[in-house]
Parts: C-alpha cells; structure tokens; sequence
C-alpha cells in the first residue's frame, strides 16, 4: 500500500520558453514548446516515487489523450493510479500554460477542465486512510476547496499541505480550519507572505500557534526555513544552474517528505529537499530533472 497519497489538480503542463515576458500588445517569439504532465500534488507524488517512496494518488482526468498521457505517465512512474478517476466524455482535462522566461522565472495560466468534477467518495476516502501521510495542493475551484476540507476532517492521515498561491490569496480565515488539522504546511515566500502578511518567521510562528506542527518555507536561492513550535532553522540551498523554476517547489516537498519518512531529523530532511529542487531546476519543466536515486534517505 502507498506510504503517502497525493490529492490536488491533475494537467496537462504546456510549456513556452521566452526571451521575456511581453508587456500588453507585444509579440514575443517562442524559443520552444513543449508539453508534459504536471499539477502541483502529482509532481510531488512523482518525484517521491523516484526517490523509491510507495505513492498513489486521487484525482481526476478527462476522457482524451492528454488524460490518459497523464495517468499512464504515472503508472510509469511506479505510481498507484487506483484512485485516479476519468471524468464523462464532456469534461477535458485540466490544461496549465508556463510561460518561461530568460532567467527561468514562470507565468501560469490555468484552465481547471475535469479536476472541477471530482468529488468526495467512500471509495477514495477508504483510498486516504490506507496511507500514512496525504499531501494536498491547491485546486481551482471553490467547491473543491469545501470537498478538501470535509476529506481532511474525515481522514485518518497525516496531513502534507501545499497550498500554492490560489490557496494562500484566500487569507487565514479560509485555511485556518485546515491548517489546524496540518501536520506539515510547505509555502513559499511569497506564499505565506499573502496568507499570514507577516515575514516568513513570523508567519510561521503564527502558522504554528494555530495548529501546524511543521512549517517550511523555500527561499529559492536562500534555501529553506523550518519551524515547530520550539524550534527553528535555516538550512541553506543546493547550487543550481537554473533553467527552469516550474515546480520547484513541488520537487523541494518530495525530497523533503522522503526525508521524513526515513525518520531524517528535520534539517536533513531540508537538505533532501533543496537537492531534489536543485535539480529540478536545471531542466526544463516540473519533472524533467526530477532524481532518480534515493539521494541518501
């Protein structure tokens, strides 16, 4: 059985790398494209079943090509794709378009498709409970947030929570319930900047206080912050030629997780995750430079 399922957004990633961004009416002329499966919670179920952790997933795909790429792509992988649904033929699947710039820094532009079909099911709920951690990202759509939040008041996991920057612009009223049932919340700068509007050493203070046991926080070139409610560190990054900064923060949750299931103290467990992104990072998209080694669980 899986040690840890994944539950979020299921996509297709469409790729377009750019000298720059434009400004409002410019064209712009594409260096490249490309396309590959992403999602926030996927990618870091991916990178987990790189590095040789039992995953599976809950999600759901159109009935098209770009759904069937994205749940054989995880088969592949060596992910359990029981818990993956296929939506009726009038649903595609979800679609993220990355735009990519010289330095490697991304725009995102979401088009939710199936993933606003998927419901709360006895099936999957029976799913979650055979896991010891289930990690969430972020979905598009509002009745899928309350279907999240009645999975995790009825879950037996522990609860992994990234979530992203739709979640985080929603305040702390919104995620206070969730975050109080959290054993791990990962955010980036950011990202709890928008959520608490305090720095990251004060928001996570306060992230604790409401009931997180674990807050990290990426710094990108600055590497991580983690805290508990009596402890607190800096663990600085990996070096990185980037590329591409497209789920990096997905790939720093799966080295991260893969510490900590080993039992790795928790600036370990940080050290995992700034390589895993650092890697990520070097390549184009969420999972191209994903490791494939355990990288010293």
């Amino acid at each position: 059985m899986p040690e840890i399922i994944g539950f979020g957004a299921l996509n297709m990633d469409r790729l377009y790398l750019v000298e720059r961004i434009g400004a409002p009416g410019e064209e712009i002329m594409i260096d490249s494209a490309s396309e590959q499966p992403g999602g926030s919670a996927a990618n870091t179920i991916v990178g987990l079943a790189r590095l040789g952790v039992k995953t599976g997933f809950i999600g759901i795909v159109g009935d098209d090509s770009d759904g069937a790429c994205i749940r054989s792509g995880m088969e592949q992988e060596g992910v359990d794709v029981s818990g993956i649904e296929t939506a009726d033929c009038a649903s595609r699947t979800g679609v993220v378009l990355v735009i990519v710039d010289g330095r490697g820094e991304r725009s995102m532009y979401v088009h939710s498709g199936a993933n606003n079909s998927l419901n709360l099911t006895s099936k999957n709920l029976s799913y979650a409970k055979s896991a010891k951690f289930l990690h969430l990202s972020s979905f598009a759509c509002e009745d899928q947030f309350e279907m999240q939040k009645e999975f995790i008041d009825r879950s037996e996991a522990k609860i992994s929570f990234a979530p992203g920057m739709l979640y985080a612009g929603r305040g702390l009223d919104a995620l206070h319930d969730v975050i109080s049932r959290t054993e791990i919340v990962f955010l980036n700068r950011d990202e709890i900047g928008s959520l608490t509007g305090h720095g990251y050493r004060g928001g996570a203070k306060e992230l604790n206080d409401i009931g997180a046991a674990i807050v990290v926080v990426t710094l990108g070139g600055d590497g991580c912050y983690i805290r508990t409610k009596g402890w607190e560190i800096s663990v600085p990054a990996s070096y990185a030629e980037v590329v591409d900064t497209t789920g990096a923060g997905d790939a720093f949750c799966a080295g991260f997780l893969c510490g900590l299931l080993s039992g790795k103290l928790l600036d370990h467990c940080g050290r995992i995750g700034n390589r895993v992104a650092a890697k990520c990072v070097e390549a184009v998209g969420a999972r191209t430079g994903l490791p494939r080694q355990p990288l010293h669980r």
